[in-house]
């Protein structure tokens, strides 16, 4: 069966409050005898009785010239992270076509983000079991003569935050009803989860190259060719991945659907841009944030004509980061690498001026919410301060994988800082409000009949000057087998006219959306009934008079009314306590690594500097 026949089944028996307890029982059984498997594999190879375990250890090394426990984790997770990264896109795209699913097995996305997610736990799990002797000094003692490598500890967190977002994620439809936003608490779960796992990898790298350095007794390990070729293959991938799962979190901005302020895309193009281009650069030496950039438009490329062409869903956007990438070897050049906090805040600062210009420029050609040019004011400031805050996150990121590059003694500290001032700054921007009582008398011209109909809506606002300055005024038309995303034009002072047809039967949702400031309204055109709810149908007659609402209330009209305020607040607290319990894990983790890698030096690791790295030998 198709992926939309299963969509358009779902829109009718879609339950808006949990997954069949049916499905809930197949999934968790599913994941239990995976578990087993996972578990059993890893007993059986450090008791000696799964021999085969092992020779996929020495063929990873043989072929990379990194330990097996480095480099075989290391590609299953990769390829893990990109089935899941497609299963996300075709999710998001499938929700926003056709709505809400029958449940978590009747929608075929989800079994890749499961697949993809519980490979990134296999990788861990691999990671931790693979080392029959101890891998490092950055190790983590699992047990009396078993350590673990530090970035396999830190992956099997990362896959456990985001595969503990599916049984979450029920738990929270059960309480609350469907949070129709890629923004949810759960949904972020599953997403940053999925994004940290890319730090962890960077992790098992780093550790994987100084074990090797060890065993060779010397800090050039001189690579063959071909070891070369998967070396770079290996680290290009890395690079751009971290770019990648960084830019998940714009995903609702990539569809034209943002349910918050459009503030929040510039912000998190300059978060994803400091952060990963700066540890691109600092880790690979010259050349390093362009070719993150190279890997990150081929992956999405991929997964836009995936998700659109070829599927026929809506395709996903994505940011360009070219001018960005720039801009950091602009920096580097200037400063290199060995300041790497330097190198992090100068870097932010071109991309919250330079970069988020050029990033203006490709929305008008590009994103199906283009930014208005009275945007791009506040989106300077705010841009530029989270900027220069993921830049020098960033510079400590790379330093901490990247032994050769020293650290300024308090560079712990403005990490921190960086990252509460991060914080800030989204807490500062995320929260949205709904104006004065803004009327409109609207008129539907039809354009095609039942039961296709289409219409045409000229929209009489009073007070004529609301939407004046408005950052959109958009019709959005979705959930019925497509998304149609258009702006409105003025046809006369406070008069406004739709310009695509609009649908308005069958299950297409169609609203029109006006945002200003903090202001995100909506006022409904159509909604077709929805019995699991309960929510009686809005009709689309020729011509009616209705008053705009908070946007998100339309939106997310599948939420359930009435719940406790304590019951609300708790759950939030609780999902953002474990996401800052794991992002204060990977800081700790990062931390221990760089003080095991960097002590003891030799002579020649203190007066190896630079953006040089020597042909055929690992990158510091």
């Amino acid at each position: 069966m198709s992926s939309f026949v299963l969509a358009q089944t779902a829109a009718v028996s879609a339950p808006a409050g949990g997954a069949d307890i049916g499905q809930v029982l197949i999934a968790s059984g599913a994941a239990t005898v995976l578990t087993i498997v996972m578990l059993v594999l890893a007993v059986g190879h450090r008791r000696g009785r799964i021999q085969w375990v092992g020779r996929l250890a020495d063929f990873g090394e043989r072929v990379t010239g990194l330990p097996g426990w480095a480099v075989v984790p290391s590609a299953i997770s990769g390829v893990s992270l990109l089935i899941a990264l497609f299963g996300m896109y075709w999710d998001i795209s499938l929700h926003i076509d056709n709505g809400r699913d029958a449940g978590p097995l009747a929608n075929p996305a989800h079994y890749f983000i499961l697949a993809g997610l519980f490979g990134v736990l296999f990788a861990a799990v691999a990671a931790i079991a693979m080392p029959l002797e101890r891998p490092g000094r950055t190790s983590v003692r699992i047990a009396p003569g078993w350590d673990a490598p530090m970035g396999g500890v830190l992956l099997f967190l990362c896959a456990a935050f985001a595969l503990t977002g599916f049984p979450l994620d029920d738990i929270w439809h059960r309480l609350f009803g469907q949070d129709v936003t890629l923004w949810g608490p759960t949904h972020l779960m599953l997403i940053g989860g999925a994004s940290l796992a890319t730090i962890a990898a960077l992790v098992l790298s780093a550790e994987g190259v100084a074990a090797m350095r060890a065993s060779r007794g010397t800090r050039r390990a001189e690579l063959t060719p071909v070891q070369r070729s998967a070396h770079g293959l290996r680290t290009g991938l890395l690079a751009g991945g971290l770019l990648v799962a960084l830019s998940t979190f714009q995903g609702e901005f990539d569809f034209g659907v943002p349910q918050f302020r459009l503030l929040f895309h510039p912000l998190l193009i300059a978060l994803a841009a400091g952060i990963a281009l700066v540890v691109a650069r600092v880790h690979l030496g010259r050349g390093g944030a362009l070719l993150a950039v190279v890997s990150f438009l081929i992956l999405r490329g991929i997964v836009a004509l995936l998700v659109g062409p070829i599927l026929g869903q809506t395709t996903p956007h994505f940011p360009l980061y070219i001018v960005e990438a720039l801009v950091v070897e602009l920096v580097a050049w200037r400063v290199g690498r060995d300041r790497p906090l330097l190198l992090g805040a100068l870097s932010g600062l071109g991309i919250g001026t330079i970069g988020l210009t050029a990033e203006w420029g490709w929305s008008q050609l590009w994103m199906p919410v283009p930014w208005p040019s009275q945007l791009m004011g506040e989106a300077y400031v705010i841009g530029t301060l989270v900027a220069i805050a993921a830049g020098l996150l960033g510079g400590w990121i790379a330093a901490a994988v990247t032994p050769a590059v020293p650290l300024p003694r308090h560079a712990g500290r403005a990490a921190a800082i960086s990252f509460a001032v991060i914080l800030a700054a989204i807490a500062w921007t995320l929260p949205s409000t709904s104006g004065d009582r803004l009327a409109a008398a609207v008129t539907l011209q039809e354009l095609a009949p039942a039961p296709h109909r289409t219409v045409q809506a000229t929209v009489r606002l009073d007070p004529g000057d609301g939407a004046d300055g408005a950052l959109w005024f958009t019709q959005t038309s979705w959930q019925g087998g497509g998304l149609v995303v258009s702006k409105l034009r003025e046809i006369a002072p406070g008069v406004w006219r739709t310009t695509e047809p609009m649908p308005v039967s069958g299950d297409w949702k169609s609203l029109l959306r006006l945002h200003h400031g903090n202001v995100i309204d909506g006022l409904p055109v159509y909604l077709p009934a929805d019995p699991a709810i309960p929510a009686a149908a809005v009709p689309a007659s020729a011509s009616f008079e209705r008053t705009f609402a908070l946007d998100r209330h339309i939106l997310q009209r599948e939420s359930k009314s009435g719940v406790s305020g304590w019951l609300t607040l708790v759950a939030y607290l609780t999902v953002l306590a474990i996401a800052l319990a794991m992002a204060g894990a990977l800081g700790w983790g990062l931390t221990r690594l760089r003080g095991g890698l960097r002590a003891p030096r030799t002579a020649a690791d203190r007066t190896e500097r630079g953006d040089q790295v020597p042909r055929g030998a690992w990158p510091a």
